[in-house]
């Protein structure tokens, strides 16, 4: 008897920019490649090539009292790519110290009430989660003013630790306008790190 199968691990990449051409795009690729070379099956959502609308409306509003309430059909289908993913990667710019709406408005539709947070026993946790941005900042300024810390305890507790993902980790590309081989390798390198934890 032929033992069964172990299942490939998945990975859930989000993607938040409106250019492939962009240093996101090309995060992002590599990205995939790093997941890819470390036996994951790498599900890509793009929220922009595949038309996300990052508008919430009453259908997927939370309801306090019921946090079994069915949200949309769209939003239950993006719940499924998050549960179904062991780890999961979001890259994205950083504009105006915060993510693209588009991103933002796919946290607040997507990681709703019952589902990411409103459990004694969070569903998601258990993954592991890396937050991989382009600052436009040198990383010298931008520590000196203090976004970093801001930034990450948004992204990291505010959102991933909030939700039951204790594995959280954010990583910055800095001077992203001008930014070269070796901080792609940075970043490449941040994903590694993420793999490479138990």
């Amino acid at each position: 008897m032929n033992p069964t199968p172990t299942p490939e691990p998945t990975a859930l990449l989000v993607v938040a920019h409106p250019r492939t051409d962009s240093l996101t795009a090309e995060m992002a690729r590599r990205a995939q490649a790093r997941l890819e070379g470390s036996g994951f099956v790498v599900d890509v959502l793009d929220l922009y090539a595949e038309g996300f609308d990052p508008r919430l409306g009453p259908e997927d509003e939370p309801d306090w009292a019921d946090r079994e309430k069915e949200y949309s059909a769209e939003v239950q289908a993006h719940m499924r790519r998050v549960a179904a993913a062991e780890v999961l990667v979001v890259v994205f710019p950083l504009w105006w110290f915060g993510p693209p709406a588009i991103l933002k408005g796919w946290i607040d539709r997507v990681w709703n009430h019952g589902f990411a947070y409103g459990r004694s026993r969070p569903r998601l946790a258990g993954k592991r989660m890396l937050w991989l941005t382009g600052v436009s900042y040198t990383e010298a300024d931008f520590l000196s003013l203090g976004w970093d810390r801001t930034v990450t305890h948004t992204l990291r507790t505010g959102i991933s630790e909030y939700c039951g993902i204790t594995e959280a980790a954010v990583h910055f590309v800095y001077d992203s306008l001008h930014a070269d081989e070796p901080a792609l390798k940075a970043a490449d390198e941040a994903v590694g790190a993420l793999l490479d934890r138990p």
